[in-house]
């Protein structure tokens, strides 16, 4: 315990990784207060009412948590970065399709800098199209026979106000996850995300006390709960740091009087390769039915449609598995190109022990990926539909949401990475990590 205050307290002792740190929070401290500023034009103590009449479960209800509750009290960010997350998957699908963006992917720095603002210039009709669907929605709930909005404010003044508000919450978001990445301790837009996320875990546990309190379970099947979220959990870390090692032998090369090579190397190929983007893409994705639906609260056949894509029904969890099956591989494909790997390893004079070099070692390792990833995506999948089943035995909706599903993959993820951040950051001082006797690897 001592040894890992100590290293805590080397953290503070580095001066760019304080100043990294610090900056991070404030920003983070912002996103949260930016969550609790309400819509111009909403009647906040109605809106309040309504929800607490109003179910929280459903796809509405993880939205919510994703945003860290900014959606239950219709506050500037109530869209979070879920747009810039749509837009990216939008403009990474259209790489797979037309010439112009497979060259960018192609060109290294220059082409990301522009598929990045592309990125930047997409996320705008997203988040206007999904504030445009929120406004709608707001119009038509009611708390008792009061409306959400305030009399005195036109339809058309609210709309309009409401679509450039939410908008222009989403930008800053996406703009402050930037800053993170870049001025603070690195993965921006997932530690928004993150954030929004842990700021609804003490409202779960008191949710779920007070079922306990009021008799409606007992506390052994808590007992029995809370052993199966651990092992839950342990599976995910377990999974999301399993890797398959493909050894490399290099061979030596005299160089003047040095010579180099002649060692084995290992390229370690994750069991989970694409993280936690293959959820944050399906999420996104599933909440497209949603937004549109919305759009028609009035319509006996679109709210008959919208029952297949509540986040109970197992129509939704069959899509949404298969969904994410699909992206993992699509997102591996983007992430790792076998291709690249052995036309590298072979110039650097490198080879797999019993494998031609060129072609040969680009389908070995495209083998192995393809057969790791496919319990990797299966797994995923399953994690990711357990918080609806685990809802249907009478656990809250938001400890469901923890203990299994996007929530604790993405919970796990970023700390996995921002804990190897810092690792990096103490290690280059030659500070002792957190992880004494072992190297935390990225993910990536």
């Amino acid at each position: 315990m001592s040894g890992f205050v100590e290293n805590f307290r080397n953290i503070f002792k580095i001066e760019e990784l304080r100043t990294r740190i610090f900056f991070t929070i404030a920003l983070l401290v912002v996103v949260r207060i930016g969550a609790h500023i309400t819509l111009p034009g909403i009647d906040a103590s109605i809106l309040a009412e309504a929800n607490k009449n109003s179910n929280a479960g459903g796809l509405f209800g993880l939205y919510d948590m994703f945003v860290g509750g900014a959606f239950s009290k219709a506050a500037v960010f109530s869209l979070g970065i879920m747009p810039y997350i749509s837009a990216s998957i939008i403009i990474q699908l259209l790489g797979a399709v037309f010439p112009y963006f497979q060259k960018l992917q192609k060109e290294g720095e220059e082409g990301r800098k522009k598929i990045n603002q592309l990125t930047r210039l997409g996320t705008i009709p997203v988040a206007a199209l999904q504030a445009w669907g929120i406004s709608v929605q707001l119009a038509s709930r009611r708390a008792g026979d009061l409306h959400i909005i305030s009399p005195e404010v036109s339809m058309f003044v609210f709309t309009m106000a409401t679509v450039v508000f939410l908008t222009a919450g989403t930008i800053l978001l996406m703009w402050f996850g930037e800053q993170i990445t870049e001025r603070g301790i690195g993965n921006g837009i997932s530690l928004i995300i993150f954030i929004g996320i842990i700021d609804r875990f003490p409202y779960s546990i008191f949710d779920e006390y007070q079922i306990i309190a009021s008799g409606v379970r007992n506390i052994l099947i808590e007992v029995v709960y809370v052993a199966g979220f651990v092992f839950i959990i342990a599976g995910v870390i377990a999974v999301t740091i399993a890797t398959r090692k493909i050894p490399v032998q290099y061979a030596k090369r005299v160089v003047g009087r040095k010579v180099f090579g002649g060692v084995t190397q290992y390229i370690p190929l994750k069991v989970n390769q694409a993280g936690v983007m293959p959820l944050i893409f399906a999420q996104s994705i599933m909440f497209i039915p949603s937004t549109v639906l919305s759009f028609f609260p009035n319509s006996d056949f679109m709210q008959s449609v919208a029952k297949y894509f509540e986040y109970q029904s197992y129509f939704y969890s069959f899509i949404y598995a298969m969904l994410i099956i699909f992206f993992t591989y699509f997102y591996t494909a983007i992430a790792f190109n076998p291709k690249d790997v052995a036309e590298n390893m072979r110039k650097q004079g490198g080879f797999i022990p019993g494998v031609r070099p060129g072609r040969p070692t680009s389908d070995f390792i495209d083998n192995i990926l393809t057969k790791i990833t496919l319990p990797g995506s299966i797994f995923l999948a399953i994690i990711a539909i357990i918080p609806s089943f685990l809802m249907k035995l009478g656990i809250s909706n938001g400890l469901a949401q923890f203990f299994g599903g996007t929530s604790l993959l993405i919970i796990v993820g970023v700390a996995l990475d921002t804990l190897q951040q810092i690792e990096s950051h103490l290690l280059m001082r030659h500070y002792d990590g957190f992880m004494k006797g072992t190297k935390l690897k990225s993910r990536r």
